[in-house]
């Protein structure tokens, strides 16, 4: 008996178009295929590999959608889904771009969904935009390094949740005061329950339950251990539930992450705006740096042409002598003074002649 050869896979790029063009998302082929949607988003950027049966039935639906024999439904605008969390990723230009060409396409499909993650860790939309246009314009000033990453997305969205979970930002008279929150009541009370979250567990899960990322690599991304992310999860959800009953479901807590971020409609500055102020920044740093170098030289030189040549002994400090007489303040002559002072005048007139000794 012999085996069918199994189906060859197409590459990670040209999977996603053969979804997108049979007008499938990622949540109906991970139903038809039987897995979670996470791990279909991590088949078509190239992540994972999917093996055994689960390969084949992924195969075969992509032959399907190739040569359009499957019946798929096709999503209206009616039931068209509230915007994900998740960075979208474009598809492979054909020709090459140049570097800010290639900046601007991925601040044009990150930017605006890093701005509602921040704002989902922050609650602050002034902070949320702010973290975001700092991570880009860090990104710009390395974007020979970020261009080469293997996921510049997830370069720019580390950055900016670090700078968006900076404990610093309370010291600043601009964050002292909190904004306005929700104005829908149980978007309030999420956005309660969330930011009562410690940081660790709240960056956990926007990444996981917000973002769609699978566990790996949520603890790659936080710089932790899986067991330590799992923990940080499973904690994290159980807050969540025990002050919103409804939201103990993970689906159900995904889609109000969505629906809370997108209901704020936050906008990111234009990508010319942001590598202008990257380029303004470097320019700053740069002058005060070679300010500081200079200064440093100045007072180097200075130190130098001032200093000794010679090495000079240090004073010894004074001793205090004993039995030396008290001082005495000048005062009139008595008449004992008066007259040897008188006798001594005139000895030294009328005294012996002075005895001079004779050489022999």
């Amino acid at each position: 008996m012999t085996q069918s050869p199994a189906l060859p896979l197409p590459p990670p790029s040209e999977r996603r178009r053969l979804r997108e063009a049979g007008s499938l998302t990622q949540a109906q082929v991970a139903t038809r295929v039987g897995v979670a949607r996470e791990t279909v988003r991590a088949w078509e950027t190239g992540r994972t590999t999917p093996r055994g049966r689960k390969r084949d039935a992924y195969a075969s639906l992509l032959a399907e959608l190739a040569t359009g024999a499957a019946d798929m439904p096709v999503r209206t605008e009616a039931t068209a889904p509230v915007p994900p969390l998740s960075d979208p990723r474009p598809e492979a230009p054909a020709t090459p771009l140049t570097p800010a060409q290639a900046f601007d396409a991925l601040y044009a499909f990150c930017a605006p969904a890093l701005v509602r993650q921040a704002y989902l860790l922050t609650g602050r939309r002034e902070l949320a935009r702010e973290s975001v246009e700092r991570a880009f314009q860090l990104a710009w000033q390395r974007w020979p390094e970020v261009a080469r990453d293997r996921d510049p997305a997830g370069w720019v969205r580390a950055t900016a949740y670090e700078y968006a979970l900076s404990p610093w930002h309370r010291f600043r008279p601009r964050f002292r005061h909190p904004e306005p929150p929700p104005a829908d009541a149980p978007d309030r009370a999420l956005m309660a329950a969330l930011l009562r979250l410690p940081p660790p567990r709240r960056r956990t899960l926007v990444l996981y339950d917000g973002v769609g990322l699978d566990l790996p690599e949520t603890a790659a991304e936080t710089e932790a251990s899986t067991p330590v992310t799992a923990n940080r999860l499973l904690h994290a959800r159980a807050t969540i539930a025990a002050r919103l009953p409804e939201l103990s479901d993970p689906a159900e807590l995904h889609r109000r992450l969505a629906e809370l971020a997108s209901t704020e409609r936050l906008r990111a500055a234009k990508p010319p705006t942001v590598r202008t102020g990257s380029e303004r920044r470097a320019r700053f740093w740069t002058r005060a740096a070679i300010a500081f170098t200079v200064a440093l030289i100045g007072t180097t030189a200075l130190t130098v042409r001032t200093a000794p040549t010679q090495y000079e002994p240090p004073v010894p400090q004074g001793e205090t002598v004993q039995g030396v007489p008290p001082r005495v303040a000048p005062g009139p002559l008595s008449e004992a003074e008066v007259a040897l002072r008188a006798k001594l005048r005139e000895e030294a007139v009328r005294g012996p002649e002075r005895l001079v000794p004779l050489i022999r």
